[in-house]
């Protein structure tokens, strides 16, 4: 296989003697220590970690690692899990059954790479890391600074993924792995199975081949119940204006048009007992009430196979080619099953008088007399396919240049296909509790004692009236092409020790479709409906049209313990017979926007000593991005507008490294780095969203042709102890300052909406309008005491602590979409405080984890600007416990069994910071799941 000479491998060794365990390495290496320096050898947990501190210790940039086993021997699925783990990493919720969210030091833009080479999902920027799974990795390494030789993109961070290689291993390898994972929720056990093919041959004349295969398959079923007070609107108290009703909404123009209040203010309107408005020139007091609740039971089945294919050829010792195959799939089918009820309707007056919290105008109970209300049923099949093929080779030109280049191609497409269908009526009559339970609220409904029916029960058909479908489809896809060159320069000098250089070339495309039909039946029953569409040709007797929920949200709110809804996995097989009753034409899927963008960099980098302990690296990274854009206005006949862009940067990067001691590590960096705006956020086109209530207001969203990117200036200093084989302990401090954050700037249009109503539409459009500032303090250990007694030997401690504080300057926009001012906040997805403990005990024939995780609150972003509670929604602290178990059969075959979510909490959030019960939202629950495995390698 490639190998350096004798003579590059001294100036190599030469450089990495900065650090103390290195420098106990020869410098003039025999070619058999070399060889065996390349192969991954790491058993066990504590192997894991020890071979995650070499590779931080190593690192010129400040990062952390998970290696091989540490990620295959975990309860992960896939890679988002594994990280949880890791000093500065957050994650968030555990929706379809997995954590899908991970911010590095509490930002989410971060730039993901396989084997060094940039990865997309369709039309985005980025993969979704939850799609690979973890039993394909032989490593994850996240990099908190970067050097100028990486992709500039991701402010965040970066991670890079590494896949196994043939060359990684002596010989012949073969690892066969199966876990049966059961979720409480949706009561089903699934299957992720894996296998490793890997081998490695020397040819007389022809050099080495090695060849490997890995493959993955899982399956997850998931149930996730969510039940939500929703947003606040001022309402009379019963005794309003002259003008108005009791307990009525209070608009927000009088009969004058002046205006009586304003909706998405940071802070929402005054809470406190007594408050007033100016209705009609008087001073009038009101309450603030949500005028709904409503909830969901989400379920599913997702497939994920992947797979990863590698060629390594070495003819000779200064060459090697390498031919690399990745693909992952997605498959989901889900159905989205929701009640909703309004909870102030008629404002007649005759209920009972609103019960609000101590001291504020702010309704904790109520009674509603008929609210309207709905179900639908919401299903979604998804589908997404993703290649990546490069080829590249590696060549030792001569003892001090080795060249590297690559071309890779990459190919990625999604597909949806949407159906859903509502049931509504007009209740009897309700009580509401908008926060029952610590946020939880609760809700029953009244039976009217006049009609045979019980209108309590939302479970019984004779209820519900058939209402409007939903037909619409989906897709977006991309490719690249990128081709790289890379060289390094070996001087061994007393202060330049090498220079690399090198450049980028990609270009681009990403293509988003989509397909939209709304259609409503006149009045008719369910019962009715089911009749009609069998007539129609649909499948069965009808009764497939039903999806009944039951044992909702699991017992622990007091609502109903069962709904109905539409079945829309019925009406995506009966298609046909659904827009037959509804006199529906299928349209075809348009495409609505088509961007080609180029980008092209070069970059140059020296490493040097200052001293014999200080060395370093500075570099300059020259990028330049070009889109050429097309939009298309679905609703509009597919009407196209065009656009281009531009940007080009200059970025710098400065790392120093002190070896303080022979133990003792300090660093010191200085990086810049860059966001591109998302692609969709580009599209110039406005799409209107009429309102599902009887809420005076519609939304619109559309993007910016002109974005910029967000840029990054990053300061970190880092300083690491080694004191002992296996065990650090290691802090950082760390700053960003962010400029050009795009958020979506807002204004009010009167426009005709899709329903051919005029009426007021807040639109959202994509700015650049914020900057921002993030500073934090980071402090992890992996510690394995020695000498402790024959019981507690092999016990050993993870842990990490992030404090973060950030800031960000949000725009107000009045309705005519001007700046008003700015308001000073946290930026979203970011805990102040976080922290993961992992307790370890490894013996021999066994070994067990346990991983605690916590983040404090946190602000994810704003309500639509419509209503009078405040804007910012915030998620209350989440935690997690996860556990991990296996026993070593003999030294081929271990089991496993391992434990997620075990804790089992609601998660929650709400509107305000501090308001978690005033102004409660959502919460949720998820699965906890028990796995039993095997594995069996040779």
């Amino acid at each position: 296989m490639f190998k350096r000479t004798h003579i590059a491998s001294a100036v190599v060794m030469a450089f990495t003697c900065q650090f103390a365990f290195a420098q106990e390495q020869a410098p003039n290496t025999p070619e058999k220590n070399v060889d065996e320096m390349e192969v991954i050898q790491v058993s066990g947990i504590r192997g894991s970690l020890n071979k995650a501190l070499d590779e931080k210790r190593a690192s010129v940039q400040i990062v952390d690692a998970i290696v091989a086993e540490d990620i295959g021997k975990f309860p992960d699925n896939n890679v988002v899990e594994a990280l949880q783990r890791v000093t500065g990493v957050q994650t968030t919720g555990r929706g379809a059954g997995e954590v899908s969210a991970v911010s590095i030091r509490g930002l989410t833009d971060v730039n993901t790479t396989i084997n060094g080479r940039a990865i997309f999902t369709g039309a985005g920027r980025d993969v979704a890391l939850q799609d690979i799974p973890a039993s394909l990795l032989s490593g994850v390494t996240v990099y908190k600074t970067r050097s100028a030789d990486q992709i500039e993109r991701g402010i965040a961070g970066a991670i890079d993924i590494k896949t196994h290689r043939p060359f990684n291993f002596d010989g012949e390898k073969v690892v066969l792995a199966a876990r049966a994972i059961y979720a409480d929720q949706p009561d089903k056990v699934d299957p992720n199975i894996s296998a490793l093919l890997s081998n490695r041959w020397d040819i007389d004349g022809a050099g080495e081949f090695g060849a490997l295969v890995n493959i993955s398959y899982a399956e997850t079923h998931y149930r996730d119940d969510t039940i939500t007070a929703g947003a606040a609107f001022p309402f009379f108290t019963d005794k309003p204006h002259h003008n108005y009703s009791p307990y009525s909404r209070i608009p927000d123009r009088d009969s004058q048009g002046n205006l009586i209040w304003q909706g998405g203010l940071e802070n929402g309107l005054p809470s406190s007992e007594g408050s007033t408005l100016n209705v009609e020139g008087e001073p009038t007091e009101y309450l603030l009430a949500r005028d709904a609740i409503f909830g969901t039971s989400f379920t599913g089945l997702r497939k994920r196979p992947a797979a990863s294919i590698s060629l390594q050829w070495a003819p000779n010792e200064t060459l090697e080619i390498t031919a690399e195959g990745f693909y992952t799939g997605y498959e989901n089918q889900s159905q989205n099953a929701l009640w909703f009820s309004n909870t102030f309707e008629t404002g007649n007056g005759f209920i009972e008088t609103p019960t609000v919290f101590d001291g504020t105008n702010v309704v904790k109970e109520k009674q509603a007399i008929g609210a309207g209300g709905f179900q639908s049923g919401d299903y979604n099949s998804e589908t997404t396919d993703s290649y990546l093929y490069a080829l590249g080779a590696e060549w030792q030109a001569s003892d001090y240049l080795t060249i590297k280049s690559e071309v890779v191609y990459q190919d990625s497409e999604y597909k949806s296909d949407f159906f859903a269908m509502r049931f509504d009526r007009t209740s009897y009559g309700l009580d509401v509790d908008f926060n029952d339970n610590d946020g939880v609220p609760s809700i029953s409904f009244w039976d009217d004692p006049n009609t045979a029916v019980n209108e309590a029960d939302m479970a019984t058909i004779e209820n519900w009236n058939a209402s409007t479908i939903y037909d619409s489809a989906a897709g977006n896809s991309g490719d690249a092409i990128t081709f790289t060159i890379d060289g390094e320069y070996l001087f061994g000098g007393t202060y330049i020790d090498k220079v690399r250089f090198g450049g980028r070339f990609e270009n681009r495309s990403a293509q988003e479709f989509t397909r939209d039909d709304n259609k409503v039946i006149g009045n008719t029953s369910v019962a009715s409906l089911m009749e009609q569409l069998v007539a129609a040709g649909a499948s069965g007797d009808g009764s497939g049209l039903i999806f009944k929920v039951d044992d909702y949200f699991d017992g622990r709110a007091d609502v109903f313990d069962s709904f109905i809804t539409a079945d829309g996995s019925y009406l995506l097989k009966n298609a046909d017979a659904v827009r037959q009753v509804y006199d529906a034409q299928v349209e075809g899927i348009a495409k609505s926007f088509d961007i080609d963008e180029t980008s092209y960099a070069f970059y140059a980098t020296t490493n040097f000593f200052l001293t014999e302990d200080i060395s370093g690296e500075f570099g300059l990274r020259y990028v330049n991005y070009e889109q050429d854009m097309k939009f298309y206005d679905t609703d509009n006949n597919g009407e196209l507008t065009t656009g281009k862009n531009k940007t080009d940067k200059i970025l710098p990067s400065l790392v120093l490294n002190w070896n303080i001691t022979d133990d003792v590590v300090g660093r010191v960096a200085y990086t810049e780095t860059l966001r591109m705006p998302n692609f969709a956020d580009l599209n110039t086109v406005v799409r209107l969203q009429d309102p599902l209530t009887d809420i005076p207001y519609g939304t619109g969203t559309g993007g910016n042709s002109n974005l910029q990117p967000t840029e990054s200036k990053n300061y970190d200093l880092s300083l690491e102890w080694y004191f002992a084989d296996t065990s650090s302990i290691y802090a950082a401090y760390f700053n960003r300052e962010i400029e050009g954050l795009v958020l979506p700037g807002r204004k009010t249009e009167i426009l005709e909406g899709n329903d051919g109503v005029t009426r007021p539409y807040v639109i959202s459009t994509s700015v650049n309008a914020s900057n921002g500032e993030l500073s934090g303090f980071e402090l992890g250990a992996v510690y394995f005491p020695e000498n402790l007694p024959e019981m507690l030997n092999g016990f050993g401690v993870q842990a990490s602590f992030t404090l973060l504080d950030s800031s960000q300057e949000t725009p107000d926009f009045n309705r005519a979409g001007e700046i008003t001012e700015y308001v000073k906040s946290q930026m979203a997805g970011v805990s102040d405080e976080s922290y993961s403990i992992v307790g370890i005990y490894e013996r021999d024939s066994f070994d067990m984890r346990l991983s605690y995780v916590w983040r404090s609150e946190f602000y994810t972003g704003n309500e639509a600007a419509s209503f009078a509670n405040p804007i910012q929604f915030w998620s209350r602290p989440e935690q997690s416990l996860d556990f991990q178990f296996s026993y070593n059969v003999n030294d081929d075959f271990v089991v496993t069994f391992d434990a997620t979510n075990i804790l089992d909490d609601v998660y929650q959030n709400y509107y305000g910071k501090g308001n978690d019960n005033l102004f409660n939202f959502g919460n949720g629950i998820y699965s906890r799941t028990f796995a039993l495995g095997a594995r069996y390698s040779f």
